[in-house]
């Protein structure tokens, strides 16, 4: 039972010894210009998912999803996510910003996330991405309109997606 004990231990040691020297030595690729391993995007991808899921509570949006609140969370995601995040009815050109892990193009992927993590995300940010954490310039409200468009804008109402962005056209066309 000792010997068993005593391997684990140095096991353990050696591990986390490795890492350490691994990170530490610079020999992990810190480079933004070049992709990144298939089990660093696995690894990392589910420590966000795993970390957002935790710190977001789970409560109900008290924006209702109306078509004027799209609206608004329309206007306020061009103004505030469509340079990382795309523009919908528009190809993403991909001249934003290089960013690791890349931002999610919302009007093709969707989310996984509830509207709960959205604004939680939103607000606070992601540290060591692009992510900033706009709770301070921008009011909950607006952040809460801003999840309810991002969650909805694959299914938007007949109404609010007479008003998408056709390809071609500048945000700055949109009327409403």
């Amino acid at each position: 039972m000792k010997a068993i004990l005593v391997g684990v231990t140095l096991t353990l040691v050696a591990l986390v010894g490795g890492g350490s020297a691994y990170l530490l030595l610079g020999l992990a690729e810190v480079r933004a210009d070049i992709p990144p391993p298939q089990w660093e995007v696995r690894l990392m991808k589910a420590a966000l998912h795993a970390s957002v899921k935790r710190e977001a509570p789970e409560i109900q949006n008290p924006v209702a999803p109306t078509s004027a609140n799209l609206a608004v969370g329309e206007k306020s995601y061009l103004d505030s996510c469509s340079t990382c995040h795309g523009i919908p009815g528009q190809p993403f050109d991909g001249q934003g910003p290089v960013l690791y892990p890349p931002a999610p193009e919302f009007p093709l992927v969707g989310t996984d996330y509830t509207e709960a993590q959205i604004f939680w995300v939103a607000r606070h940010g992601i540290r060591r991405t692009g992510m900033l954490a706009h709770g301070m310039q921008v009011t909950d409200e607006d952040l809460w309109a801003i999840a309810a468009y991002i969650q909805h804008l694959r299914s938007l109402p007949p109404a609010r997606q007479a008003f998408l962005v056709k390809p071609g056209e500048g945000h700055q066309k949109i009327q409403r």
